[in-house]
C-alpha cells in the first residue's frame, strides 16, 4: 500500500486536545491509545491496577474524556484534521481496513495511534469491529461498505474450497459484482478493490499471488504437500518427484527432501502416481488405480476398443511403456476379446 500525505501535525494536535483534561483523565486516553513511548496501549485492568481502581472505573474515566474532548473548543478547532482525515477514506474506497489505512499515514506506531484516537473522536467515522468475517475497518460512506460486504461473501460463496484464481480475475470478479457496478460516488480501480479484498479474512492470496478461500490448504499452506500442490499446478503437467522437491526449493526457498516429498506425494489424493516416480494432478482428469484399473475404466466408458486406441488412451493417463498395457490386456481374469476382436471387460 501507498503513503498518504496529510497537513496535520498529529502529536501537536493531540496535545492541544488532550490540554483541558484533568492529570488522570489524560493519562488514562494516553495510556489506552498509546500514545507516547514505544505505543503500547494498555488495558483496562492495567491502568486499574497502576491506580488502585476498577477497570469499569477506568473506562468511566476515558468515556467522560473522549466526550469532554468533543465538547472542546479544541475540538472544533480540529474540524479540518477531522474532514482531511474523511477525505483521505473516501478516496481510499470509503471503506479501508485498518491495518491498511494507519500504516499509509505514518510510519510509527506511535503517530499511527494518535491518528486512531481521532478516527474514535470524529463523528463522520464508524469503526466495524474485527469478526470472523472482516478484519477492524473504518466507514466514511455506508452506503458502499454495504456493497463491498456483500460482494466479498458472494465471490467467497463462488469458490469451492480448493479453487484458485489469479489476482486479476479476482479482481475483475469484484469490479463485476451488481452491487458494485452501482457504486457512484467513487471512480472505482484495481487499487481500491485491492484494498476492499484486504478486508476480508475469508479471502487470501497464497504465496504465488492466487486467490482462494483463506482456510484452503492452497491458500495456507501448511507443508511440503500443499507446496508441492502448488509447484505442480504452477508447472501444468506431471513431474518426477525428484522435480517436485527442487521446485519447492526454487519457488518457496523451502529446502525438501527428495524422499519426504515423495511420502507426501504418495499419502494426498489430490496426486496421482501415472508413472515410474511421476505425478500427476488429480483435477487434470487424470484416474487414481493400477494399469488394468485404467483400462477398465476406458472400456467401461467408451465400450469396446481395438489395441492400439486402448494403448493411445492409457498412454494420455499414464506414462508407461506399451509393452506393460499389453501385458495388462493379456490378462483373461479381466479382459476379453468379443467376435469382432476388439476388447472389453470380463
Amino acid at each position: 500500500m501507498g503513503k498518504v500525505s496529510v497537513n496535520f501535525k498529529p502529536k501537536q494536535t493531540t496535545k492541544k486536545l488532550l490540554k483541558h483534561l484533568q492529570d488522570r483523565a489524560q493519562q488514562v486516553v494516553i495510556n489506552r491509545f498509546g500514545l507516547e513511548n514505544d505505543g503500547e496501549q494498555m488495558t483496562l485492568e492495567a491502568i486499574g491496577q497502576r491506580y488502585s481502581i476498577t477497570r469499569e472505573r477506568v473506562r468511566q474515566i476515558e468515556n467522560f474524556a473522549l466526550n469532554a474532548i468533543k465538547k472542546s473548543e479544541s475540538f472544533h478547532e480540529a474540524e479540518e484534521i477531522f474532514a482531511e482525515l474523511k477525505k483521505v477514506i473516501h478516496d481510499l474506497g470509503g471503506i479501508v481496513a485498518e491495518s491498511d489505512l494507519l500504516p499509509m499515514l505514518a510510519n510509527d506506531k506511535v503517530t499511527q495511534n494518535h491518528i486512531g484516537l481521532y478516527l474514535v473522536l470524529g463523528e463522520d467515522f464508524k469503526e466495524a469491529k474485527e469478526d470472523h468475517t472482516y478484519k477492524k475497518r473504518w466507514i466514511v460512506d455506508g452506503h458502499v461498505a454495504e456493497r463491498v460486504h456483500k460482494a466479498l461473501i458472494d465471490i467467497h460463496g463462488g469458490l469451492s474450497e480448493h479453487d484458485l484464481i489469479s489476482e486479476n480475475e479476482i479482481i475483475d470478479r469484484v469490479l463485476c459484482h451488481d452491487g458494485i457496478c452501482e457504486i457512484t460516488a467513487h471512480k472505482v480501480d484495481s487499487d481500491m478493490v485491492k484494498r476492499w479484498l484486504s478486508i476480508s479474512k475469508t479471502l487470501a492470496a497464497n504465496k504465488l499471488g492466487e486467490f482462494g478461500r483463506a482456510s484452503s490448504p492452497n491458500v495456507k499452506t501448511r507443508g511440503v504437500k500443499d507446496y508441492a500442490y502448488l509447484v505442480m499446478r504452477r508447472h501444468g503437467s506431471p513431474m518426477h518427484f525428484r522435480e517436485v522437491a527442487a521446485g519447492i526449493n526454487k519457488t518457496f526457498g523451502k529446502k525438501t527432501h527428495i524422499a519426504t516429498c515423495h511420502n507426501e506425494l504418495i499419502k494426498d489424493d489430490r496426486f496421482v502416481l501415472v508413472g515410474r516416480g511421476v505425478y500427476a494432478l488429480k483435477e487434470w482428469g487424470y484416474k487414481t488405480g493400477v494399469v488394468r484399473d485404467v483400462i477398465a475404466d476406458i472400456l467401461k466408458a467408451d465400450g469396446p476398443m481395438s489395441k492400439e486406441d486402448i494403448i493411445d488412451k492409457v498412454m494420455k493417463e499414464r506414462y508407461l511403456k506399451k509393452n506393460t498395457i499389453l501385458v495388462n490386456l493379456q490378462n483373461p481374469k479381466y479382459f476379453k476379446k468379443n467376435k469382432d476382436g476388439l476388447y472389453t471387460t470380463v
